[in-house]
């Protein structure tokens, strides 16, 4: 076999395994002859090279300029000179002088394996950076290969990846060897490869074990509507089926949880509450504040997605949860604001609120604490308004006549005189 056919052979091998075009490749070659000759010969002289893509013949010349007078020998040439290689110019025009590649063709060859060698790892780096690219959001598995500052280096096989110290679970503990599962969230580019980012602490990492474990979701007959996870602690998702005949939270759990223990045992014991997602901003808001049981939920601004919720009073604890992690995953689980209270708390509320009103009234003179009594059971709070009531609208209120109602209005006009 002869040499030309081995380089051919060898630029076949490196497109069909490295990926790596041949053109490319020869173009390597091409460049590296040209380097090879100026470092031979000197910097200043114009050379061009090339290799035949079907034989693998490798040629290279001198391109001089034709000057009746030479003043640089490295760049002009006499037609005379030009005659005597056989080449016919005229003043002006440029000459091509053949080059004998053996002197320096062993240099080329050295400076092209070390840039092919280069284009080679860099050709395996794009690689891996793109298979990486379009892995993210996706679940690997890996061998823990060290631990640096506390972040963890993950052997992948092909490429390694970091799990940073911000995307671990603060009690999971790890050593070296060991076997880790996480998600790619992150892929970038740098001169040693692809700088691949995991996390086990990214609400995605349940999602993805979700539609491992759960037909139903890989199958798109039960969708998940969103996550909200406090890593290590808790973890709320709210699932949705498209099938009336399948019950999604049902289906997540599992007979006897065995759907969901595998993924709770993952997240080394992490509690998770699965959710009927329903359009009923009231619905939604009381099963995410699972686990504590709701007494009720009022709408304050559906605008502003405000929202105030009763529990019992034993209730209250659970509902909040430690350091406030229950209500506030409930709330970024629907999305709405979320002032949770118990019985006694809005019992207590509203009695402040009635002194307050009964206070304000107390102003007005010569009215006894029962008609107050009735203004703020009325609603009628408002000295201002009240003083611009008129006989007929107060003795609809039962208990108030004509001179009643000419009293009060009588005596919150004169409250207001006095401001």
């Amino acid at each position: 076999m002869s040499e030309k056919s081995e380089l051919l052979n060898a630029l076949e091998t490196i497109q069909k395994e490295k990926k790596i075009p041949k053109e490319e490749i020869l173009h390597v070659i091409e460049n590296a002859l040209v380097s090879a000759y100026k470092k031979h010969v000197g910097k200043n002289v114009n050379v061009e090279a090339k290799v035949d893509p079907e034989t693998g013949a490798m040629t290279a010349c001198v391109i001089k300029k034709v000057e009746e007078h030479v003043t640089n020998p490295l760049l002009e040439v006499t037609p005379q000179e030009a005659k005597k290689i056989g080449q016919t110019a005229k003043v002006g025009e440029e000459v091509k002088i053949p080059l004998d590649t053996d002197d320096f063709s062993r240099i080329a060859a050295q400076t092209a394996k070390q840039v092919i060698v280069q284009k080679i790892r860099e050709s395996e780096r794009d690689s891996l950076y793109e298979e990486m690219k379009g892995k993210i959001g996706e679940m690997v598995n890996g061998s823990i290969y060290k631990i640096a500052n506390r972040n963890i280096i993950v052997d992948l096989g092909r490429s390694e990846a970091i799990l940073p110290v911000s995307e671990q679970v603060f009690k999971e503990k790890f050593s070296v060897g060991q076997h880790i599962r996480a998600i790619i969230i992150k892929a970038e580019k740098n001169i040693k490869g692809p700088n691949t980012v995991l996390s086990r602490a990214h609400p995605d990492l349940v999602r993805v074990l979700f539609e491992l474990e759960v037909p139903e979701i890989y199958e798109k007959v039960v969708d998940i509507v969103n996550i909200v996870r406090d890593p290590g602690v808790r973890t709320k998702i709210s699932v949705v089926s498209h099938n009336p005949k399948v019950d999604p939270v049902g289906a997540c759990v599992g007979v006897k949880g065995a759907r969901i223990k595998p993924i709770i045992d993952e997240l080394r014991g992490e509690r998770i509450d699965l959710i009927a997602y329903s359009s009923d901003p009231v619905k939604y808001i009381t099963a995410a504040l699972s686990p504590a049981k709701v007494l009720s939920v009022s709408v304050i601004s559906e605008e502003e997605k405000k929202a105030e919720v009763i529990v019992a009073n034993d209730m209250l604890s659970l509902a909040i949860g430690k350091s406030g992690h229950n209500v506030r995953l409930a709330a970024r689980l629907t999305g709405w604001h979320i002032d949770v209270k118990s019985e006694e708390q809005k019992k207590q509320e509203g009695e402040q609120k009635v002194e307050q009103q009964t206070s304000a009234l107390e102003q007005l003179n010569g009215i006894s604490d029962k008609i107050i009594d009735l203004l703020v059971q009325a609603g009628l709070t408002n000295i201002k308004k009240i003083a611009e009531l008129t006989i007929d609208d107060l003795t609809t209120l039962p208990g108030i006549g004509p001179k009643t109602a000419e009293k009060i209005i009588s005596a919150a006009k004169e409250v207001i005189s006095q401001k």
